[in-house]
Formats: structure tokens, C-alpha cells, sequence
């Protein structure tokens, strides 16, 4: 563990500070951009997201689907149901828990997705063509790495505001 008045803890100190701004900036960046191109076709963000991780976890439930975008059940719900309303995906018997449903996308949540999926990497490419395939692959690296970090420290259960600390 660091003393906190150590050159190692300032510096830490100093990174993590540099790592929010760092964040903080591209966040709002890639927020609007998603927003600006996912509207274009009658999607909220979140509605993507939503169908997206449909796609990525075959058979997953309303409650994992809360977890994975770290919404409120409620909020999940009324997600789905606009999806589902748009013909983007449908609710089906869980094989093995009667009182679950499972969510599945549609053919035509497929395909949007893919529209989607395919301008947004279009607009990645452009942003990363100038990087060489080293630096490329290893920024990907680094991100996936942060955000399991991230993840890892995140409450998925829902309905809390405050990080308690121990």
C-alpha cells in the first residue's frame, strides 16, 4: 500500500487526475457522437446499447440485460418494451425458469443494428487511420483493460447513487 504523502502517491495522485480529464473528454465526445448517430434511426442510445447486448448474450434476461447497462429493472423494462413495440426485439419462454423471459432480436433488430454498427465503425476507421497497427491494437488493448477494471468496481444490482466506502 502507498504512504499518501509518498512521490509514488502524488504521482499516482497526478495520473488519475489526468486519466479523468482524459476520460472526461472522450466520454462527452463519443456520447454526443452516438447520440447524433443512433438517433438518425429512431434509437435512443440506450435502446442501442440494449440491442446490441441482446445481440452480444443470446438468451439474456430482462434483469441481466438491467446489470449489463447498469440500469434500473424498471428502467430495463420500459427499454424492452419500446424495442419490442418498434419490432426490434421480442420476449420469449425461458426453457428453464417459467416466471423469465428471455429477449430476442428481431430480424429487422438485426439489421439496423448492423447499419448502425457498420456508420460507427466507418467514422472509428477515420479516426484510426493514422495511427500505426501496433499503437491501434494496443490502444484496444488498453481500453478493454480499463473498462473490465472499471467494471469490476461497479454496483450492477441497481437503486444506489453513492459509492459506500468500506
Amino acid at each position: 500500500m502507498l504512504k499518501t504523502d509518498s512521490p509514488a502517491s502524488s504521482q499516482l495522485e497526478q495520473d488519475a487526475q489526468a486519466l479523468y480529464d482524459a476520460l472526461q473528454d472522450l466520454i462527452r465526445v463519443y456520447q454526443f457522437r452516438d447520440r447524433d448517430r443512433i438517433c438518425c434511426h429512431d434509437l435512443s442510445v440506450t435502446q442501442c446499447y440494449a440491442l446490441d447486448a441482446v445481440v452480444r448474450r443470446r438468451g439474456i434476461t430482462v434483469n441481466e440485460l438491467s446489470a449489463e447497462l447498469y440500469l434500473d429493472k424498471s428502467t430495463a423494462s420500459r427499454v424492452v418494451d419500446a424495442l419490442e413495440r418498434k419490432g426490434y426485439l421480442r420476449r420469449n419462454s425461458h426453457p428453464d425458469d417459467r416466471r423469465a423471459v428471455q429477449l430476442d432480436v428481431t430480424r429487422s433488430g438485426k439489421s439496423l443494428l448492423a447499419r448502425i454498427r457498420r456508420d460507427i465503425v466507418e467514422h472509428e476507421k477515420s479516426l484510426i487511420a493514422e495511427f500505426d497497427p501496433k499503437t491501434r491494437r494496443a490502444m484496444t488493448k488498453l481500453i478493454h483493460q480499463l473498462a473490465r477494471a472499471a467494471a469490476e468496481r461497479v454496483d450492477t444490482s441497481g437503486g444506489t447513487c453513492c459509492i459506500k466506502e468500506a
